[in-house]
């Protein structure tokens, strides 16, 4: 096999600046042989975003530097919900659709944030039980999750990581209105 079909992890082709590389190249050092790498890595370049998600670039770099294929990459970065691949607004709301908040009215809570957020028209990215839609601003972002595992406390929500229990409609417009005015 001639040497330039050989893939060469010493010195991935990437889009990145210099101090991106430099940026993913300590990671790996810091990181390397240690269990749990790869979700390591992966959440220390995402917090490192402001826009707090996974850019492709970095993980093709990534693939490309541990030798870890990018498809096991995707697949880690796709299965756990607190990584995003699209950039995040500001702010977070996040609706729990578990069977204890369905029943306790999540769907009306999630179709009126969609409506005060202006998010009617927005085609949704993955269906109900996992949807994650940001505002054109980039100031919101709502999305659901499977069970936050606070079934009591039902219907529960979290709003820039901070759970609220027993929400209802008005609530959480308060709540939202307040974000949008500088508050809370």
């Amino acid at each position: 096999m001639p040497s330039s079909s050989l893939i060469d992890y010493a010195a991935p082709r990437s889009a990145l600046s210099f101090e991106e590389q430099d940026f993913i190249d300590r990671l790996i050092a810091k990181h390397q042989g240690k269990p749990g790498m790869l979700l390591s890595l992966l959440e220390e370049i995402q917090e490192r975003q402001s826009a707090k998600y996974l850019p492709m670039e970095y993980l093709e770099y990534l693939a490309g530097r541990t030798g870890i294929p990018g498809s096991q990459i995707y697949s880690v970065a796709t299965f756990y919900a607190l990584f995003n691949l699209k950039p995040q607004g500001e702010h977070t709301v996040c609706i729990c659709r578990g069977t204890a908040c369905h029943t306790r009215g999540s769907r009306d809570l999630l179709e009126r944030m969609k409506l005060q957020l202006g998010l009617v028209s927005a085609e949704d990215e993955g269906g109900a039980d996992k949807l994650s839609m940001t505002t054109p601003d980039r100031k919101f972002t709502l999305r659901t999750v499977a069970c936050f595992g606070q079934c009591a406390l039902a219907p529960v929500v979290e709003v820039d990581h901070a759970i609220l229990g027993h929400v209802n409609e008005r609530a959480l417009e308060r709540e939202v209105e307040a974000l949008k005015k500088g508050g809370a």
